[in-house]
């Protein structure tokens, strides 16, 4: 269906990535079904979008909990009757290198980035086999580049995106084979300015921040309200992670000396640590879309609009293979053999 006739689900909906494709969503006319953890930042937003002549309806909820996403499910039914698109976004990080970080920490990162994705996409799923009439639904997962190539620093948030990876591309033969009437998307956005960073629980003695080149949130959210209204498999956000993907899968001993080379550093800043801790165990009560990254922040993508828009396909090629080549002479320097 066209957005402005949809009703849209949308997790993790008051911070970065989430918060930018509420409000997109909500000015191209949807309704909204919005959740995260904290109440506050919700019915701040739901204002907002209401002030605009929007309508919305917030569900405090936390996506870890399966009994939680499941009345989020159900407040959308009862609400408006249905929901058109479910859009799993919620997710955090952690900084650090892996020996260092507690099993707690660890698994409290898997129950928001997988455990999160999962229970949503069922939710949605049974919603969507129970549905009659010739409208497909979308179920749209935010995944990362990291699904395709890890990175040192943030390593089980890297394994956690692969493991969304591989739920979402089961989940989609699954559906496909039931005849589901609903396309599954898997969005992987690149290195983002939100408060991704600040929201990560930080182990290293420095404030992280994220590898360039860095996107605006406005760019995933452009990428994610496509996919809600055309059926695609999935699709990367930004040139600089299509371009590691592919280093990694073409390249991939090459790929590790030079992530080993430059990642640990790439994620550290100068500055000590504002708040290690981060939004692991909590959540910020304020509505929060823009990071504080200090360089460039590119507002569109070129390599993402031919991804979407064949006329621009040509480009994209271009602008990928350039940032391959000026990868691969510096991670050549340090050698090894591809394996």
């Amino acid at each position: 269906k066209p957005l402005d006739q949809q009703v849209v689900v949308i997790t993790g909906a008051t911070s970065g990535i989430g918060l930018a494709t509420a409000r997109l969503a909500a000015s191209l006319g949807a309704k909204l079904v919005v959740a995260a953890r904290n109440g506050e930042a919700l019915v701040e937003l739901v204002k907002e979008i209401q002030s605009h002549g929007g309508e919305a309806l917030a569900v405090p909820t936390d996506v870890g909990d399966e009994s939680q996403v499941r009345h989020l499910a159900q407040s959308a039914i009862q609400t408006f009757g249905r929901f058109d698109t479910w859009i799993n976004n919620a997710g955090v990080s952690i900084f650090g290198e892996m020996i260092d970080v507690t099993t707690e920490d660890h698994r409290r990162l898997f129950e928001t980035n997988f455990w999160g994705v999962v229970h949503g996409s069922l939710e949605a799923a049974r919603h969507f086999r129970s549905r009659q009439g010739p409208h497909h639904g979308a179920l749209i997962n935010v995944g990362s580049v990291l699904s395709d190539r890890a990175i040192p620093v943030q390593g089980m948030y890297s394994a956690s995106k692969f493991a969304v990876k591989g739920f979402t591309e089961a989940l989609r033969m699954e559906l496909e084979a039931a005849s589901v009437p609903v396309s599954v998307s898997l969005i992987k956005p690149s290195s983002i300015n939100t408060p991704f960073t600040r929201a990560a629980k930080n182990y290293m003695d420095r404030e992280p921040t994220m590898p360039p080149p860095v996107y605006n949130p406005e760019v995933v959210a452009r990428a994610i309200m496509h996919c809600a209204e055309h059926p695609e498999r999935d699709v990367v956000v930004g040139a600089g992670g299509k371009a590691i993907s592919l280093l990694g899968n073409l390249a991939p001993r090459t790929s590790d000396r030079f992530m080993e080379a430059t990642l640990f550093q790439a994620q550290r800043t100068d500055e000590p640590p504002r708040d290690p801790d981060g939004g692991l165990h909590s959540t910020n009560s304020s509505l929060d879309q823009d990071g504080d990254y200090k360089g460039h922040v590119m507002g569109s993508s070129v390599y993402t609009k031919a991804r979407l828009h064949p006329v621009w396909t040509s480009l994209a090629a271009v602008g990928v293979g350039l940032i391959i080549a000026s990868l691969v002479p510096r991670a050549v320097i340090h050698g090894g053999s591809e394996g």
